[in-house]
């Protein structure tokens, strides 16, 4: 396994739609565990594969607690099926957009289709945090960043921030 760069604003990749996967081959499952220790060494609690270059439709995720047992899911072509009726509000991070946070209000829960690391469809019901989190990595997955829930004067500081940066 290796830990890949991730790409930060203002990076365009990061505004690319991803590809549909066409199979679970050794190529997608190396890249899988390749996110997930990239995802944990930033630390972060999800990651998308255009976050690190690919425009693949592809998502690690892992919301268990500091002191919990790691609880790795991974998700290739993920597609929400179903949004709860109910919102809540949480402070969303991104590894793309380092110490940026953005209060986002999102549905509390969702259901997901997926394929799994061994290439089997599957369907999660989330809630909480799990639930935020997928539909954070979903956004990447069509170049959505935290930052278009920003008013166009809060976002464009925040660009002009981190391209003052890349400079």
């Amino acid at each position: 396994m290796a830990t890949l760069p991730i790409i930060t604003l203002p990076d365009p990749v990061l505004r690319k739609i991803s590809d549909p996967v066409e199979r679970v081959d050794e190529a997608v499952v190396k890249l899988m565990d390749d996110m997930l220790e990239t995802m944990y060494a930033a630390p972060g609690i999800g990651l998308a594969a255009i976050q690190v270059g690919v425009p693949r439709r592809i998502v690690v995720l892992d919301t268990a607690d500091e002191g919990e047992p790691k609880s790795p899911l991974v998700m290739v072509n993920p597609e929400i099926i179903a949004l709860g009726q109910t919102t809540r509000m949480y402070e969303e991070g991104c590894l793309s957009i380092p110490d940026v946070r953005v209060d986002i209000e999102r549905p509390e829960t969702v259901t997901v289709r997926f394929i799994d690391r061994a290439g089997k469809q599957q369907e999660l019901a989330a809630d909480g945090l799990l639930a935020t989190a997928i539909q954070h990595e979903l956004d990447h997955l069509d170049g959505h960043l935290i930052i278009d829930f920003l008013s166009r004067l809060k976002r464009d500081i925040v660009i002009r921030k981190f391209k003052k940066q890349a400079r």
